[in-house]
């Protein structure tokens, strides 16, 4: 039988392995670099690593603020939409956390995200378009979601997945740029001998690394909405919400204006599905996939009346 519990644990275990993919990736970039560089490769490790941090982890402390402008969210009060804020307080009643932000953006398409570096200093926003075409029962489950991302810390994950892989591109372009312009001489200096295998080898780790980061990173997103799923389920105890909820943004055809690949990330529905966007390289877990991994918990008995 199909359990929340089982679910979180689940997406959490895989979120661990893909993290420690993006671990085996960077030894893998790094070696290739002392393969076929020597330590000289080794050397423009630190400044990518650097800019990496800089300028993911400057995003990251103020996510909120960037996001909100790139999405055109605005925050509004209490007393702007009381029930609306009833019915967040609901639930971090029940999930045990703080009171987020709160904003809307003025669009049609029914839409939903969270951001923030962490609860203190979260922000949950709705698009107008969600807000007039789901019930109450709905719109819980899609608070529930968001709030799950907040609980999940999941915009640390993601800034720890997209400075590893920022530091992977980074490194792999720099040298792939020394490789065709210069880098022979100093690799014929240092290694003579080296194996010409491992050379090629070297080569090809540096040409697909960023590739192979960006898998990761994608699949990592992915992960993180799955367990965004089940721990809203856990926070209500009521999969219909959140399911009935996907079943409307899946059968509504508009999409958000703000398509930027930079936020399609933090959408509870990716703008970018139905696009030419490969499902490798999606955020998002299809929609129908997650209706039915939340009916499979509803047909679990321990919901009761709650389905």
């Amino acid at each position: 039988m199909v359990n929340f519990r089982v679910l979180q644990a689940a997406n959490r275990r895989k979120t661990v392995g893909l993290l420690f993919g993006m671990a085996v990736l960077v030894a893998l970039v790094v070696f290739a670099a002392e393969t076929y560089f020597g330590r000289t490769g080794i050397g423009v490790l630190p400044i990518a690593v650097g800019i990496a941090l800089a300028s993911v982890w400057g995003s990251y402390y103020a996510s909120d603020t960037l996001v909100m402008t790139m999405t055109g969210a605005k925050l509004i009060e209490e007393s702007d939409n009381k029930k609306l804020f009833d019915l967040i307080q609901e639930v971090c009643l029940a999930s045990g956390l703080p009171m987020p932000k709160v904003a809307v953006v003025e669009d049609s398409a029914p839409n939903a995200f969270a951001t923030g570096r962490d609860p203190k200093h979260a922000v949950i926003a709705f698009t107008t378009g969600i807000l007039n075409v789901m019930d109450r029962n709905e719109l819980q489950g899609v608070i529930a979601h968001e709030m799950a991302h907040v609980a999940n810390r999941d915009t640390l994950v993601s800034a720890v997945a997209a400075t590893t892989a920022g530091a992977i591109a980074l490194l792999s372009d720099f040298l792939t740029r020394i490789m065709w312009f210069g880098g022979g001489r100093d690799r014929d200096n240092n290694n003579n001998n080296q194996n010409p295998i491992a050379l090629i080898v070297s080569i090809v780790v540096l040409i697909l690394a960023p590739i192979a980061a960006l898998l990761l990173r994608s699949a990592i997103s992915r992960k993180r909405e799955a367990l965004a799923d089940a721990t809203a389920v856990a926070f209500t105890r009521n999969p219909s919400g959140l399911r009935q909820a996907l079943e409307v943004l899946a059968a509504d055809t508009t999409v958000v204006r703000q398509r930027s690949t930079a936020v399609a990330h933090i959408w509870i529905e990716s703008p970018l599905d139905g696009t030419s966007v490969s499902k490798l390289f999606s955020t998002h877990p299809p929609i129908e996939e997650r209706i039915a991994t939340l009916r499979a918990l509803e047909a679990n008995p321990e919901w009761g009346s709650a389905k």
